[in-house]
């Protein structure tokens, strides 16, 4: 049978009073993590900049839903197209936003979403191109309301 909330609370409870809490926070990212994530995806391939526009707002009240949209310059046809555009973040507890794969019959090489940021912090999209060359573009984003940071008490 499964537990109730108010069993489940008991057992909780009973593990506090007995001295063990178990505290559940946010794994602490840091740059390091955002090179290692960029690298699983690139490889040792160069990272050349320009072609890729981030277009994120320098500053968000809200780190909770943050806009952002990623273009990429490229005639998307079956010669010049983008394969596939990444996003990373430095200080989110997982540095890898998202991956969205392309192909010529996308029409443009364009994806739009909202994502949370946990501080102020560098968010980087990279777009591999059907000639398996890398392209990036890096924005910084003052976030004055913070997500993703919630801790449990």
């Amino acid at each position: 049978m499964p537990t109730t909330r108010r069993q489940f609370l008991s057992i909780a409870g009973g593990i506090t009073a007995a001295g063990t809490l178990v505290t559940l926070r946010p794994l602490e990212a840091t740059p390091a993590m955002l090179n290692t994530a960029i690298r699983n995806v690139v490889g040792e391939a160069p990272i050349r900049t320009g072609k890729v526009k981030l277009d994120i707002p320098p500053l968000v009240e809200n780190g909770n839903t943050v806009p952002l949209t990623v273009s990429v310059a490229s005639p998307m046809t079956t010669d010049d197209y983008v394969k596939s555009i990444h996003v990373f973040n430095e200080k989110n507890p997982q540095p890898n936003i998202g991956n969205f794969h392309l192909g010529p019959a996308s029409g443009r090489a364009q994806v739009s979403t909202r994502i949370r940021l946990a501080d102020t912090q560098k968010v980087v999209a990279i777009a591999r191109l059907s000639d398996d060359t890398f392209w990036q573009a890096v924005a910084d984003v003052v976030v004055t309301l913070a997500a993703c940071t919630e801790e449990l008490n």
